[in-house]
């Protein structure tokens, strides 16, 4: 019977992504080249999204990295962004979206179940709505799972928590 276990989660801390957006439009708003170039960031905290606005693709481009530098600088993993395309908007300006990974996906989750299985460790893993619980015997081996799930890339930011031992 299984006694302890962990969850593996991919989760971004929406408070830190909201700091990291008024920061970059404080320096957005100072920076001699971004100062009248139509520069916006709009945040929808409720359906996890970013919506990036400028002149041309190059000053977007440049909005892009400082807010990429300041979530870097507040801990917020950049595995967890994924970018929509640029598209023309209102008054000849660019826009992009950018969507914030909240949760693990189905077919990621299916992927980290597999690597676990056939790591031969004894350990379980389950599929529990976005996260996968991961259980085992003892500490050692879900140790040893934890750093088989760090050294392989899943093309997502995944985090260990909700670690339970009995």
């Amino acid at each position: 019977m299984p006694d302890n276990s962990f969850d593996v989660a991919s989760k971004i801390d929406l408070q830190e992504v909201s700091n990291a957006i008024q920061q970059t439009l404080k320096e957005v708003h100072t920076r001699f080249d971004l100062k009248n170039a139509k520069c916006r960031l709009d945040w929808n905290p409720n359906e996890h999204q970013i919506l990036l606005g400028a002149e041309d693709e190059f000053k977007l481009k440049a909005v892009n990295e400082v807010l990429e530098q300041k979530m870097v600088r507040r801990g917020v993993p950049l595995k967890g962004l994924t970018y929509g395309a640029i598209e023309p908007a209102a008054g000849s300006t660019v826009q992009q979206g950018i969507t914030l990974q909240q949760g693990i996906p189905i077919e990621k989750a299916r992927e980290i179940v597999k690597v676990i299985k056939n790591s031969k460790l004894k350990a379980q893993a389950a599929i529990q709505a976005d996260v996968v619980r991961v259980s085992g015997r003892d500490r050692d081996t879900l140790q040893q799972v934890i750093q088989l799930l760090r050294n392989t890339d899943f093309g997502i930011d995944v985090q260990f928590t909700n670690y339970r031992t009995n």
